[in-house]
């Protein structure tokens, strides 16, 4: 049955997407009941659940520009199913902003792909890059994909390498002086804290543990399949899917080190392990596999959930 909803792109299955991925936000709003309720309040959650959706809109975007999967919409259901997974990845504002600012950014990483209009293209994802660390550190590890996607293309063009770098000194420079504007500061509104913790003890819960257990058995698998496949997909988009497997260890690395450990950062993995599942449930030929392999996935997140309520009750 999900097979034959999601198989092909539909207006339904953005729908379907979006209250999967509303009932994720509101799980989450559970724990922010002590808060009060007023219009400021209600007018930011507004604007990230604004934000969750736009980034399921954008990762469709960039996957149907690149060729990363079939005509099929596996990959924003499995993005909707790991914020119901992981409820948590819906809380933390900066964190949604700096993930939507690196999709925003991979878009225009994975455009480079035509050669037309490179320098644009280059310094818009590097801008995108540093914007996104301004809200959240460590998301500047993903600045590594430009000049890996350059090498990936030959591009042997010295300007192209250098405009990256003024892309994030841009950034630099402009946040300086909005600092001095409003806090007479230099440094006051930049991000610049690299703290590093491996301390993984707030993982442990039964949630977080059967959620990761999830994430990772299924998206170590599913890269077995991914990284063979690679070399079956044409040549113009096989640096496409690299950068795409890259993406998803630079963010594997930003969840390992993460200062504080709440699960708001697995939301960077979510974008690049949906549409590396997605290539692997697109190689599954038995239908019944198929369906057990994506029931599992939309039944564990709400067996989590009512066990939730249950343990709240």
């Amino acid at each position: 049955m999900i097979t034959s909803i999601f198989s092909k792109s539909k207006p339904i299955n953005f729908i379907i997407v979006f209250f999967v991925m509303l009932l994720a936000f509101l799980v989450a709003r559970l724990e922010l009941t002590k808060e009060s309720i007023t219009m400021l309040f209600i007018g930011k959650q507004l604007v990230l659940l604004f934000t969750c959706y736009l980034s399921i809109l954008l990762l469709n975007f960039i996957v149907s520009k690149n060729s990363l999967t079939k005509q099929n919409n596996y990959e924003i259901l499995l993005f909707s199913l790991f914020l119901l997974l992981i409820p948590s990845t819906t809380i933390n504002a900066n964190i949604l902003f700096s993930n939507f600012f690196v999709l925003l950014s991979l878009r225009r990483i994975m455009s480079l792909r035509s050669q037309r209009s490179e320098k644009q293209k280059l310094f818009d994802a590097a801008f995108w890059i540093a914007i996104a660390s301004l809200f959240y550190f460590w998301s500047i590890l993903f600045f590594a994909l430009i000049p890996i996607a350059l090498a990936l293309y030959t591009d042997n063009n010295i300007k192209h390498w250098v405009i990256p770098f003024i892309g994030v000194a841009t950034v630099f420079v402009i946040s300086v002086a909005i600092s001095l504007f409003f806090y007479d500061s230099f440094f006051d509104i930049l991000n610049i804290s690299p703290e590093l913790s491996y301390d993984f003890n707030s993982y442990d819960s039964t949630r977080f543990i059967v959620a990761i257990t999830l994430l990772l058995s299924f998206g170590v698998w599913s890269s077995v399949f991914y990284l063979q496949n690679i070399k079956k997909q044409k040549k113009a988009y096989r640096a496409s899917f690299k950068i795409i497997i890259l993406a998803a260890v630079f963010a594997f690395f930003i969840v390992f080190q993460a200062p504080n450990k709440n699960g708001s950062e697995f939301l960077f993995l979510f974008a690049p392990l949906a549409i590396i599942i997605t290539n692997y449930v697109e190689t599954i030929k038995e239908k019944w596999f198929k369906e057990v392999f994506l029931s599992t996935l939309v039944v564990m997140p709400i067996v989590l959930l009512v066990l939730q309520l249950f343990a709240k009750s």
